[in-house]
């Protein structure tokens, strides 16, 4: 975690608020972030780890009610407090709680020693939550049924970290996001490598949320499939009339977020042509628009990423030797979700009680068996693959259950690492009359949940069971198995 608590206000006049945004950040030292529009407020709850709101009854473009209720889903842990006229409908304001679940009502005019001291119970009493489910965790009584045996190590969930979106319990992730807090501090170019879908992004939204330029705005571009004209028109502007089609002058993303944060994604996209402009960039701050004959300063914080390695494409002439040294002030490295299976048993809850928000179901948690298979699958997608199969899950749960293997697509399904924890089977039966019989009844059983777990790979297979490749593939002849994957 961030170590601080952050406090967003959902306020449409900031000046009114200054006093508070005080007492908040230099009093209690919690981080405070702003947001004017309704849109801000929730765009701030998907991409920072929020603590508690504090909502207006009035913001631009959607009720608290709206913003509140939906921060239910983007933050289900924050605490929430509705901010209301003297004059309000206290009938409306009743329920609203119960829709929203709001912690406390503040009205005003604001009583900044007031709205310090909410905010400081409240908080208390979030940690306090926090602590009792873990405890209910680790007293979970255990049913008889495999399907909700507990561990062998007597854990049903571990408490997990959390860097802005990012949760994780793993040492890998733990140490990176360490450095990524150091890299944080600093204003040096971040370079974040690692395959699609392992959270490069959230990465970046996490570094510009712990740094000095959190008040400044965070710009986001993906450098792949896109023209040079077009790529440089976004980022450093244009004149009107620099090519056709340019009917009004464009600011450019470098300089709208002059102060504040630009999100380079698929760096390793751009052309050698392009990567000269951005050098420029890197090295002086200067931008030039696109038919202009004028050269600005901004100061922006470049954070780049990339799924194919930067140094690679260096040794094969591909990339600027001088650019990549420039990009990776920091060069942080996200590992693939199969080299930190420790994270996956607290992704897979933090993304059911997610999606359960959403969806307004109420389950009873995940059974071991679909852990197991869950700890199991490859994860070419990386954590992307793991939300969608969550989200599936969930979407197919009903209310008060248990989300089990009859709930897992068949990719997942396929995936049997321990048949005795298989709620599908709970009771493996053994078909036959004879000896012989039973015998052959359990290698086939054997045989096949191997060939599933291991994804047909059949020297793998053989390998696992003591057999030779001939061997296995008379036995998958014999029983008349098939891949069905």
């Amino acid at each position: 975690m961030t170590g601080v608590s952050t406090v967003l206000l959902a306020i449409a006049y900031e000046q009114e608020w200054a006093a508070v945004k005080s007492v908040l950040s230099d009093e209690y030292g919690y981080r405070v972030l702003i947001a004017s529009t309704a849109k801000k407020a929730l765009k701030l709850t998907e991409e920072a780890n929020i603590d508690l709101v504090i909502c207006e009854a009035y913001l631009e473009g959607k009720s608290a009610l709206n913003v509140l209720q939906q921060c239910r889903v983007t933050c289900p842990n924050a605490m929430r407090i509705l901010v209301k006229e003297q004059n309000g409908d206290d009938k409306k304001d009743h329920e609203a709680a119960e829709r929203a679940a709001i912690y406390q009502f503040i009205r005003k005019p604001i009583d900044v020693e007031q709205v310090g001291m909410v905010v400081k119970r409240a908080l208390e009493t979030a940690e306090l939550s926090r602590r009792h489910r873990l405890i209910s965790r680790e007293l979970k009584l255990n049913d008889d049924s495999p399907v909700f045996a507990s561990k062998p190590n007597g854990r049903v969930s571990a408490d997990c970290s959390n860097f802005e979106k990012l949760v994780y319990v793993s040492e890998p992730m733990a140490k990176l996001c360490n450095i990524a807090k150091q890299a944080a501090g600093t204003d040096l170019p971040i370079l974040i490598q690692g395959e699609t879908g392992t959270g490069k992004e959230l990465m970046a939204r996490a570094i510009h949320f712990n740094s000095n330029r959190t008040g400044s705005p965070l710009i986001v571009q993906n450098c792949g499939g896109i023209s040079d004209e077009m790529l440089h028109s976004e980022l450093f502007g244009h004149m009107r009339g620099a090519f056709p089609g340019a009917i009004s002058d464009r600011l450019g993303l470098f300089r709208a977020a002059d102060g504040g944060t630009v999100f380079l994604d698929e760096i390793s996209e751009i052309s050698p042509a392009f990567q000269v402009s951005l050098l420029r960039l890197v090295q002086e701050g200067e931008v030039k628009p696109l038919g202009s004959d004028h050269v600005y300063h901004c100061d922006v914080r470049i954070i780049c990423a990339s799924n194919r390695r930067l140094s690679e494409m260096v040794s094969k002439g591909e990339f600027r030797q001088d650019l990549y040294f420039r990009l990776k002030g920091f060069e942080l490295v996200v590992p693939p979700l199969r080299d930190r299976r420790d994270d996956i048993a607290v992704l897979a809850e933090f993304f059911t009680q997610k999606y359960t928000e959403l969806t307004n179901v109420k389950l009873l948690g995940i059974s071991n068996n679909v852990l197991e298979r869950l700890q199991h699958h490859p994860y070419p997608g990386n954590v992307r693959e793991l939300e969608n199969e969550i989200q599936r899950m969930v979407a197919l749960a009903s209310d008060g259950e248990y989300i089990t293997s009859r709930h897992m697509s068949e990719e997942f399904l396929a995936i049997i690492p321990n048949p005795a924890l298989d709620d599908t089977h709970p009771n493996l039966a053994i078909a036959g009359d004879t000896l012989k019989e039973k015998v052959e009844s359990l290698e086939k059983h054997l045989v096949k949940e191997a060939l599933g777990r291991l994804r047909w790979n059949q020297s793998k297979v053989a390998k696992e069971l003591g057999l030779s490749r001939v061997g296995l593939a008379n036995k998958i002849k014999r029983y008349q198995l098939a891949n069905t994957s």
